[in-house]
C-alpha cells in the first residue's frame, strides 16, 4: 500500500457507461433493477447463512442424541463447553482476513468456496472418535465460517441503499431461526438412522448435513452475485445506476481509497467499537440459546426426540418477527426504537425464567419456561439482524463498510467464548449463570444503543450548524475519502 491508497476493488467502475447525474431516476427502472439484484443476493446468501449456521449449531442437537457418551466426554464436566468455545477463537480471528480476500476475489468464488469447507468439516465431525478429533473439526469449521457473515454485510452493502438494507437483511438473517427449526426437524429425523453403517443417529447428524452444505456451496457459485461492476447479470447502465444510486444516499465522502487517512478515520470511529459492543451484547443470547436450547428443553423435563421437536415453533416465531421488524424498520426509516423493543421483549423472558432461580422457592411449570423460551427467542432475533445493519448503514465508503462490518462482528462474536461456558450442567435444570448473564447483557446492550443514538443525533446537529463545514477546506481527493466523515453526511437514528 503507498500513501496514494489502494482503489477498492468493487469500486472500479471506469469501464462503466455514466449514469447521468443530471438527470432524475426512473423509479421502473429502478424497481426492476432492485428485483434482479434481490434475486441473485438475498435467497443465495440467506441459503450459504442457512447452511452455516446449521452446520454450527448441530452439535446441539447431536449432544442429546449421545456424542458425549459416544466418545466418553464427562457429561457433568467442561468438555462439551470447550468444543464449542474453540470454534469463535478461529472464528473470530479470521474475519477480517477474510473480509479482506473477498475485496481480491469474486465473491461468487471466495463465499462458495468458504462454504465447502465448512461443509467438510461438519463432515468430519460424524467421522471422529474422540473429543480431540471433535475440537480439531470445531477450530477449523471456526476458520472456514468466519467470513460469511461480515461477507455477506460488505456485499449487499454495496447494492442497497440505507433505507432498503435492514427489510433485505431481515429476510436473509430469518436463516438463522430457519436452520434452528430446520435443525431440530432434520435431527429428529436423523436420529432414526442409528446403526445404518454402523453409525450412531448422531453421526449421521453431522455427515448428511455436511453433504448439503458441500453441494450447495457448488450451486452457489453460480447463483450469488459479485460485485457490482463483475455482475453479469446487470447491463452496463444497470451497473452504472446501482453506482449512482448509493453515491447518492451516502454523500460524497466515498472512501473507496485506502491510505493513511483512511485507516485512522477507520480505527478512531468510535460508533465500530460501540457497535461490536452492541453485537457482543445481543450475540451472547443469540449463541447460547442456539446451542443449548435442546439442553434446556431436555431439562424442562422433554425427552430428547421431544426436544428437538418442541424447538421447531419457538424458531419459527423468531423467523417471522425477523422479517415483520426488519420490513418494519425499513418502512420507518428508524432502527432505535426497534432495538428497545426488542431488548424488552428479550428481557422480559429471561426474567420469566430467573424467577424460579435456587431461592426463588419453585419451578414453574413447563409450559411458562417454554413460553419465556419465546419471548427470549422473539426478541433476540429482532435485537441482532438490526443492531448489525444499524452500524453498517451508518458506516459510508467501501473500504469503512468492510473494515467497520468485519471489525463488529469479530469483535462482538468473542461473546461466543464467553457463551459457550455459561450454561454449566452441574445447574440444570436452572441454569442460573446462563439467563443472568444473557439478562445483564441484554441491559447493557439497551443502554449502549441509547448512547449511540444520542451521539449520532448530536453529532448531525453539530454538522446542521456547519460546525464540521470546516472540512470542506481540505483537497478535493481528502474531502472525496472521509467516509462518514465527511460534513455533507447524516446518519441514521
Amino acid at each position: 500500500m503507498t500513501d496514494s491508497g489502494e482503489k477498492a476493488a468493487g469500486s472500479d467502475i471506469s469501464h462503466v457507461e455514466n449514469c447521468p447525474a443530471d438527470l432524475p431516476i426512473d423509479s421502473y427502472l429502478e424497481k426492476k433493477l432492485l428485483w434482479k439484484v434481490d434475486l441473485r443476493l438475498v435467497p443465495p446468501l440467506a441459503f450459504l447463512y442457512l447452511l452455516a449456521f446449521l452446520d454450527r449449531i448441530n452439535i446441539g442437537n447431536a449432544r442429546i442424541q449421545g456424542l458425549e457418551e459416544s466418545l466418553n466426554m464427562d457429561p457433568e464436566g467442561s468438555q462439551y463447553n470447550i468444543a464449542l468455545f474453540v470454534f469463535f477463537i478461529t472464528y473470530v480471528l479470521f474475519e477480517i482476513p477474510s473480509n479482506m480476500l473477498l475485496k481480491r476475489f469474486a465473491p461468487s468464488t471466495w463465499l462458495s468456496f468458504i462454504t465447502c469447507g465448512f461443509g467438510l468439516c461438519s463432515m468430519c465431525q460424524g467421522l471422529v472418535t474422540n473429543w480431540t478429533g471433535l475440537v480439531i473439526c470445531r477450530v477449523f469449521l471456526g476458520v472456514t465460517e468466519a467470513g460469511l457473515l461480515p461477507g455477506t454485510i460488505y456485499l449487499m452493502s454495496m447494492y442497497y441503499k440505507r433505507h432498503e438494507f435492514q427489510r433485505r437483511f431481515g429476510i436473509w438473517y430469518v436463516s438463522v431461526p430457519l436452520a434452528g427449526a430446520f435443525g431440530g426437524l432434520l435431527a429428529y429425523a436423523l436420529a432414526h438412522m442409528e446403526g445404518i453403517g454402523g453409525y450412531e443417529g448422531w453421526r449421521w447428524i453431522f455427515i448428511i448435513e455436511g453433504i448439503v452444505t458441500v453441494l450447495g456451496g457448488v450451486a452457489v457459485k453460480f447463483w450469488l452475485a459479485d460485485w457490482p461492476h463483475q455482475s453479469k447479470f446487470l447491463t452496463d447502465a444497470e451497473k452504472a445506476l446501482v453506482q449512482r444510486r448509493i453515491s447518492e444516499d451516502t454523500g460524497p465522502g466515498a472512501m473507496d481509497t485506502l491510505n493513511r487517512q483512511a485507516l485512522r478515520i477507520i480505527f478512531t470511529d468510535y460508533k465500530i467499537y460501540i457497535g461490536a459492543l452492541l453485537y457482543f451484547a445481543i450475540a451472547l443470547s443469540g449463541n447460547a440459546v442456539a446451542y443449548f436450547t435442546p439442553t434446556i428443553l431436555h431439562y424442562f423435563g422433554y425427552s430428547p426426540l421431544s426436544a428437538q421437536v418442541h424447538s421447531i415453533p419457538i424458531w419459527m416465531a423468531a423467523a417471522v418477527t425477523c422479517v415483520v421488524a426488519g420490513i418494519a424498520s425499513d418502512l420507518c426509516r428508524h432502527r432505535y426504537w426497534f432495538i428497545m423493543a426488542g431488548c424488552a421483549t428479550t428481557v422480559a423472558g429471561y426474567a420469566i425464567l430467573i424467577a424460579q432461580a435456587p431461592g426463588a422457592g419453585h419451578r414453574l411449570p413447563t409450559g411458562v419456561q417454554y413460553f419465556a423460551l419465546f419471548l427470549v427467542f422473539i426478541g433476540i432475533q429482532i435485537v441482532q439482524p438490526i443492531t448489525l445493519g444499524w452500524l453498517s448503514g451508518n458506516l459510508a465508503g467501501h473500504y469503512k463498510r468492510a473494515f467497520g462490518s468485519a471489525i463488529q462482528v469479530s469483535l462482538g462474536n468473542l461473546a461466543g467464548l464467553v457463551a459457550s461456558n455459561i450454561f454449566i450442567t452441574r445447574e440444570a435444570p436452572i441454569f442460573i449463570t446462563g439467563f443472568a448473564t444473557c439478562f445483564a447483557l441484554l441491559i447493557l446492550h439497551a443502554l449502549l444503543s441509547s448512547l449511540l443514538a444520542f451521539l449520532m443525533t448530536r453529532e448531525n446537529r453539530r454538522r446542521d450548524r456547519g460546525e464540521r463545514d470546516y472540512r470542506f477546506e481540505l483537497p478535493e481527493e481528502q474531502l472525496n475519502n472521509l467516509g462518514d466523515d465527511h460534513p455533507s453526511y447524516r446518519f441514521g437514528i
